[in-house]
């Protein structure tokens, strides 16, 4: 059963904000942060499998029920590219799976600050051509992420389109970070009401990830976005990137691409990664689903 909003938020802000830090060392991060997404509760049924997708390690999870649908989820976990995992968002990939009808790939893909980029990308993108080889047409696979995840999401479309290669059917965002540099005011203005991330923490990823690079991979709202993939963007109102949430869907609608947005009022960043224990997750988690799945299906 969800827990009070309330709830929620305390457990947000006591518990896994402070896995966030960077004041802890990276593999105590690392080993917390799953341990933490490991005791929220999974949909009855779930099936978890590991494999690999192009020789990149990837959990696959399932919602229950016999897999009959052609099309499939690539996601990429957040964590600011220094931690995170499947195990980390099981939860939500759990939902997101019921709600689309089909199974999830979670790359684990290579962190900062040992793989620098562009080894994410490039392990993301190895990973949805796999899926490619593997009998299933771009247009059927929808890309995701969160976070760190989401910017990694956008990162993977664009060098696909600059590639000209095939681009997915469908592009699922929640609470993304597209600006690297930091530079929103928004990062100060909702640093008391984001329950998950504080804005302080996010230059010294931001520098573990980019290592001595600067590529286009990095800068997404830069981006020219005419012709990509239907986007559908989850944010909490209350977050410290809001505006790159923002700026993206205000440059897609602009650029004519199918855009839709749930600005989640009250909500802080990432919250969808509480499915299962928060009710406004779960909304939002089952309207990604659906999205994502109409569009692959189209």
């Amino acid at each position: 059963m969800p827990l009070p909003l309330a709830a929620n938020r305390l457990l947000t802000s006591a518990v896994v904000a402070p896995l966030l830090s960077p004041r802890l060392p990276v593999p105590v991060r690392r080993r917390l942060l799953d341990l933490t997404g490991a005791v929220l509760p999974l949909p009855r049924g779930t099936r978890r499998a590991t494999g690999a997708l192009g020789g990149v390690p990837t959990e696959v999870v399932s919602a229950a029920g016999p897999v009959t649908s052609p099309h499939r989820i690539l996601y990429l976990h957040g964590g600011g590219y220094v931690v995170g995992s499947p195990a980390s968002h099981r939860a939500l990939l759990a939902g997101l799976s019921r709600a689309a009808g089909t199974p999830v790939h979670a790359p684990i893909y290579r962190l900062a600050p040992e793989h620098p980029h562009p080894a994410a990308v490039e392990d993301a993108l190895t990973a949805f051509r796999a899926l490619r080889i593997a009998g299933h047409p771009a247009r059927r696979i929808a890309i995701a992420g969160d976070s760190a995840g989401g910017g990694l999401a956008m990162s993977v479309v664009l060098r696909l389109r600059e590639n000209g290669e095939d681009l997915p059917g469908s592009i699922g965002l929640i609470s993304p970070w597209l600006d690297l540099d930091c530079t929103s005011p928004v990062l100060s203005r909702n640093a008391s009401t984001d329950a998950m991330l504080d804005p302080a923490w996010l230059p010294d990823a931001a520098r573990d990830y980019r290592g001595t690079t600067d590529p286009a991979d990095l800068r997404p709202l830069d981006a020219e976005l005419t012709g990509l993939p239907p986007l559908h963007v989850v944010a909490g109102a209350g977050e410290v990137l809001l505006d790159d949430a923002d700026r993206l869907v205000e440059g897609a609608r602009a650029a004519g691409v199918p855009t839709t947005y749930r600005r989640a009022e009250g909500m802080w960043h990432a919250f969808p990664v509480l499915a299962g224990t928060l009710r406004e997750a779960d909304d939002a988690v089952t309207e990604l689903g659906a999205s994502l799945r109409t569009d692959c299906l189209r």
